[in-house]
């Protein structure tokens, strides 16, 4: 986990703490507020990312859903006349191979995007 305190700069909060010795009590107010902005910044960008890295993720996912949908139903679709046609000339062997061959090409699909 990445420190607060690194990504500010341990530069700049030694400098701040220095400052504070120089000056006196009398800037500690100033000085916080200082300190409070640089971590509050901090803090946003660290969230911006996360949720942007969160959308991306969920846009992804979205994508992966519709296009197994796709590619299940355009099987589906697709199966319909060979069954017609394997079925009508008895050649139940092919039939079988044809469907074996549409369910390994959408459990492929489908083990390759789930999710880890």
């Amino acid at each position: 986990m990445i420190d607060v305190a690194d990504e500010m700069g341990r530069k700049d909060i030694e400098a701040g703490l220095e400052t504070r010795h120089e000056l006196g009590d009398a800037f500690d107010a100033e000085l916080v507020a200082g300190f409070a902005d640089r971590i509050e910044k901090t803090v946003q960008e660290r969230v911006g990312a996360t949720a942007a890295a969160r959308t991306l993720a969920e846009r992804n996912e979205s994508r992966t859903s519709v296009f197994q949908f796709v590619l299940g139903a355009g099987s589906a679709v697709a199966g319909i006349p060979i069954s017609i046609t394997l079925g009508v000339t008895d050649n139940l062997g092919a039939l079988v191979v044809s469907w074996v061959g549409i369910v390994g090409v959408n459990v492929a699909h489908a083990l390759r995007t789930r999710k880890r």
